[in-house]
């Protein structure tokens, strides 16, 4: 794990190096620590170029991309330095808009002794005794799962269609494939997908194929109550009954994953031993609230820029992002305390990987880090400086695709895996 850090730095290194010989490559940003973490009172900064007629820039410097504590301009030719200074832990934002008709602004990205980020605010003092009740009413419901074969469409690999009961009348459905076995003696360690937010989009029969290829007993769960090759759920469902605890919509999808771990422990080619909860953005917003619903059950968690947490940021200094609640209505503001994804984390024990990038404002990364930080288990960020949103920069994701490949494969093959806790660069 030593080595994965030491050759992601090193490749940062020669990214800016290689850059700086060449103005032809267009503007550089050489931050002052290759790593763009900092520690408190230290400046935390970048070297900038703009070539020889391109057109002059100006920029905004945003503690937590909220408060506005600097600005300046760039002049083409003349080096300059972006730099601020942060006296508590937080993220230093910086916008960059070049002054031409049309111009993208360009975003970078730094961390301020980011081990040290808390949320802002205590869990309501009744957090765990309303879940508590919540699932205590979900076992009341028998769960009578039904499985409808389909065919894989890949060798090697058995995929069904899963639909369960749930609370009111509702459904849990998701898809399920494993290794073929025709002895139906084996069993397999499992893996919980969670999906992220989008307008609701069906399921794709390889996120689980490819899985069950590698050797897991594979579970997709939806997120909405419609079968998976369905997209009928309403499009406005994050915000539908956010300013009461009881009717959010986040209640239900989040006790609908904790069912499908109910699935999995039930199944006999299941091992016994393994279940890994993975997902990106709302999937890991649902994965922290899982395994913390689920202390002890949950082996690992797997999560790439998790939304859904520090909720109503903006009222304590930084800002907000995905599921975007107003935090102009007292009810909403109190709902939000029920569902944000911090509040789960004191009480996951699963071994845990949390990539997260300084620049999302999807999934801001001081909430990241202010869930990250109170996870009680042996845990891993993997920082990614120059990243947005998935969706946004899959190319500035190196840091995810590497190391929960290596996670995976340590998990499958022994049931575990060793998370690198010198994530800092310090």
């Amino acid at each position: 794990m030593k080595m994965f850090r030491a050759a992601w730095v090193a490749s940062l290194y020669l990214c800016a190096v290689s850059a700086s010989a060449d103005e032809s490559a267009g503007p550089l940003y050489v931050p002052y620590q290759s790593s763009n973490i900092y520690a408190l009172g230290e400046t935390a900064g970048w070297h900038v170029t703009l070539p020889w007629g391109s057109p002059s820039a100006s920029y905004v410097i945003r503690k937590n991309n909220l408060e506005e504590i600097g600005r300046g301009k760039i002049l083409p030719g003349k080096p300059t330095s972006i730099e601020a200074k942060l006296d508590e832990p937080g993220m230093v934002y910086v916008e960059v808009t070049e002054n031409s008709p049309g111009a993208k602004p360009k975003a970078l990205g730094a961390a301020v002794a980011p081990e040290k980020i808390r949320p802002s605010i205590p869990a309501p003092a009744d957090f765990d005794a309303f879940w508590k009740t919540k699932i205590a009413l979900l076992r009341k419901v028998p769960a009578k799962p039904e499985l409808t074969a389909k065919p894989s469409e890949k060798d090697g690999v058995d995929f069904a269609i899963l639909k369960m009961n749930h609370l009111d009348g509702k459904h849990i459905w998701g898809q399920v494939a494993k290794p073929h076995d025709p002895t139906d003696k084996k069993k397999f360690p499992g893996l919980v997908i969670l999906q992220w937010a989008s307008p609701p989009y069906p399921l794709q029969k390889p996120w689980v194929t490819d899985r069950a290829a590698e050797g897991w007993l594979a579970l997709d769960v939806d997120s909405h109550d419609m079968a998976p090759d369905q997209a009928t759920a309403p499009r406005d469902y994050a915000s539908i009954g956010n300013d009461n605890r009881e009717t959010s919509y986040f209640l239900n999808m989040y006790l609908r994953d904790t069912r499908a771990l109910d699935y999995i422990q039930s199944r006999p080619d299941w091992d016994g031993r393994t279940i890994v909860v993975m997902g990106m953005s709302m999937g890991g917003q649902q994965s922290i609230a899982t395994a913390g619903l689920n202390p002890g059950r949950v082996t690992a968690m797997l999560i790439n820029v998790p939304a859904g947490a520090d909720f109503s940021g903006d009222l304590h200094g930084s800002k907000r992002g995905y599921p975007n609640w107003t935090v102009d209505d007292p009810k909403v503001v109190e709902t939000a305390r029920y569902f944000d994804a911090a509040n789960f984390a004191p009480a996951i024990k699963a071994q845990s990987l949390v990539a997260f990038g300084f620049i999302d404002t999807t999934s801001p990364p001081y909430g990241v880090l202010s869930a990250f930080n109170q996870i009680k288990g042996p845990k891993e960020a993997a920082p990614m400086p120059d990243s947005d949103h998935n969706n946004v920069t899959p190319q500035q994701e190196g840091a995810w695709i590497i190391r929960s490949r290596e996670a995976l494969g340590e998990l499958r093959a022994k049931g575990s895996f060793t998370p690198d806790h010198n994530w800092a660069g310090h």
